[in-house]
C-alpha cells in the first residue's frame, strides 16, 4: 500500500512539472508572442580595410550603404532592439576583396546591452567596389575656430607631424583641398599645447564627411604661442650743453610709439623705451638725430620699425660768434714736431642775450688732442673748446684745427 502511494507521489511531481512547462509556454505565447520586425536604414560597416590598404587597394563604394534588416523573435526582445537601434549595424568583411566589384554577405551586429538569444536576423548581400589606392600628401595647417583675446597676439604654430598622407579613391582624395588642425577657443589668451584632430576640408573650407579616405595620422600635436601686445612710447634724454637745458628745447620723435609683444610679466612694468641721449651742445637751431630702436631680447618689435628720428630745436636763446686765438695741442706723437697752422677759430656760443654780452675772448681755450696721429703731413684735428667763467652760456657746434706734423 505504501509503495503504491510513493509511486503515485512521483507521478504527481512529474505531472506538475509538465503542466508548469505547458503553462509557461502558453503564457509566453499569449503574453510575449513571436513576430517579425523590419528595421529600415541599418548602416553597413566594413571591416578588414587595413588588409586592402596593405595591398594598395581601397574601397571606392559600398552599395547599398544602408539595408533593411528583417528580425524575428519575441515581442519584448524586438521592442528592446528598436529602442537601441542606434547601436545596430551590419558588417561586411572586405579583407578578401579584389579590384573591381565584389558581392559579399553581411553579418548583423546586434547591440550588446540587450538579450539577443531569442532574436534571429536574416542576412543578404551588398556590392563592394574596390580600386587601386590613391595617395596625396598635404601640409597640416592650423585653424583657430574663435579669436585671439584683446591685447594678445598669436605667434606661428608648431605642428607635428607637419604633413600627412591622405589615401583613398582618386575622386574622393581629389575632393580634399587641405588638412587642418582646428582649435576651438572663444578668446585665446594663453599658450596652447596639445593634440588636435585633423579635419579634411574642401575648396570652400567645409569639412568633408563620409568619405572613404584614410589619413596617415588622425591627430597632430600643436603648440600655439600667444603673447601680449602693448603700445609703448619712445623717449630720448636731453643732456644740458651749449648754454641750453631741456627746458630750452623742443623735441619730436618719429614714430612716437611702437607696438611690442612679450609675456605679460615682461610687459607689466614697461611704460617707455629710451632711445638714448642727445647733447644739446650738438644742436644748432634744429637738428635731426637718427636712433636705432633696440629692445630687450625678451621683447619683439611688432611695428617692424628699426629706427626713429628725433628732431630737436633749441628756442628762446641767442647766439654769438667769437674769434678765438688761444689754441694749443696735447699728446703730440713722440719724435715729431707739431706746428699749428690754424691761427684763429670762430666759436659760436649760446645763451641769454644779457649773459652773452659779458663774454670775453680771453675766457676761451681751444685744445686739439693729437694722440691718434701718426706719420708726417698736414692733418685736420678735432678740437674741444672750453669756455671758462660762466655756467649760463655754452659752446655749440664742432671744431677742428689744421696742424702740420714733421720730424
Amino acid at each position: 500500500m505504501m509503495a503504491r502511494l510513493k509511486e503515485s507521489r512521483w507521478v504527481f511531481v512529474l505531472l506538475s512539472i509538465a503542466l508548469a512547462i505547458v503553462f509557461w509556454a502558453y503564457v509566453r505565447a499569449a503574453v510575449d508572442p513571436d513576430g517579425v520586425t523590419n528595421i529600415h536604414n541599418v548602416r553597413v560597416e566594413a571591416t578588414g580595410t587595413s588588409v586592402l590598404t596593405s595591398q594598395g587597394l581601397t574601397i571606392a563604394d559600398i552599395s547599398p550603404q544602408v539595408v533593411e534588416l528583417r528580425v524575428s523573435g519575441p515581442t519584448s526582445a524586438r521592442t528592446e532592439l528598436l529602442r537601441n537601434r542606434s547601436n545596430l549595424c551590419v558588417r561586411v568583411d572586405v579583407s578578401s576583396c579584389v579590384e573591381g566589384e565584389n558581392t559579399l554577405r553581411y553579418r548583423p551586429v546586434l547591440p550588446e546591452n540587450i538579450n539577443t538569444d531569442d532574436l534571429r536576423a536574416e542576412t543578404s548581400t551588398v556590392t563592394v567596389t574596390v580600386e587601386k589606392l590613391f595617395t596625396k600628401t598635404f601640409d597640416v595647417q592650423f585653424q583657430l575656430d574663435g579669436k585671439v583675446a584683446g591685447d594678445y597676439q598669436m605667434g606661428t604654430p608648431a605642428i607635428e607631424p607637419a604633413s600627412v598622407i591622405v589615401g583613398g579613391p582618386v575622386e574622393q582624395v581629389n575632393q580634399v583641398d587641405k588638412i587642418v588642425a582646428v582649435l576651438k577657443s572663444e578668446e585665446l589668451s594663453e599658450r596652447f599645447a596639445g593634440d588636435l584632430a585633423l579635419v579634411p576640408l574642401d575648396k570652400q573650407g567645409s569639412p568633408l564627411n563620409g568619405l572613404e579616405i584614410t589619413l596617415s595620422a588622425e591627430k597632430a600635436y600643436v603648440v600655439v604661442p600667444v603673447v601680449m601686445t602693448k603700445e609703448v612710447e619712445l623717449t630720448v634724454n636731453l643732456l644740458p650743453g651749449g648754454g641750453a637745458t631741456s627746458e630750452d628745447a623742443v623735441k619730436e620723435i618719429d614714430p612716437p610709439t611702437i607696438v611690442v609683444s612679450g609675456s605679460e610679466a615682461d610687459l607689466a612694468g614697461l611704460e617707455e623705451i629710451s632711445l638714448g641721449s642727445i647733447d644739446l651742445s650738438k644742436v644748432v637751431g634744429t637738428n635731426v638725430f637718427p636712433f636705432t630702436i633696440a629692445l630687450d631680447p625678451s621683447l619683439n618689435n611688432e611695428s617692424g620699425l628699426t629706427t626713429a628720428n628725433v628732431t630737436v630745436t633749441v628756442e628762446g636763446l641767442d647766439t654769438e660768434v667769437f674769434a678765438v686765438s688761444n689754441i694749443r695741442t696735447v699728446n703730440p706723437p713722440e719724435g715729431y714736431n707739431v706746428d699749428v697752422v690754424t691761427q684763429s677759430v670762430l666759436v659760436t656760443v649760446r645763451g641769454p642775450a644779457e649773459e652773452l654780452e659779458k663774454i670775453d675772448t680771453s675766457q676761451f681755450q681751444v685744445v686739439a688732442d693729437l694722440s691718434d696721429l701718426t706719420g708726417e703731413g698736414s692733418r685736420q684735428v678735432r678740437a674741444k673748446v672750453y669756455l671758462n667763467g660762466t655756467s649760463t652760456v655754452g659752446v655749440i657746434g664742432e671744431y677742428t684745427v689744421l696742424v702740420n706734423i714733421s720730424r
